[in-house]
């Protein structure tokens, strides 16, 4: 019996001398390329997202990939600054905010923005936002 409990007190030292060579390390969290893009309804009544990825090509589950990355393109990756698509809209108030967070070209992207209605949403920011 005694070369069982001789044993125990060797294998804590050997757990103790493991957890000094390899301490844990918290391992911070990895930003991935893309855009993570939200739609929104009024009070957050309904919510929808898509991810875009541009490089190293359009994907990313957007349905629109392509057409969204190069009209993000043209903006140089600013969504204030879209194209979009102009068309006439009532002036109904219903409120839509977009955002998009993430990467783009390497750089950081935080942005949000509110709409009167779908319409203008789509006027100012197809197809980025449209998912």
């Amino acid at each position: 019996m005694r070369p069982r409990t001789a044993a125990v007190p060797a294998l804590f030292a050997l757990v103790a001398s493991l957890a000094v060579v390899a301490p844990a390390r918290a391992s911070a969290p990895v930003e991935r390329p893309g855009l993570l893009l939200t739609v929104s309804g009024s009070d957050d009544t309904w919510i929808r997202g898509a991810e875009l990825h541009c490089d190293p090509e359009p994907g990313g589950g957007h349905p629109q990939a392509a057409e969204a990355c190069a009209a993000l393109g043209e903006a140089h990756g600013d969504p204030g600054a879209l194209p979009g698509e102009p068309r006439v809209c009532t002036k109904e108030y219903d409120p839509v905010t977009v955002t998009a967070e993430g990467t783009y070209d390497s750089k950081p992207v935080k942005w949000t923005k509110t709409f009167p209605n779908a319409c203008s949403m789509h006027a100012a920011s197809d197809p980025v936002f449209t998912f």
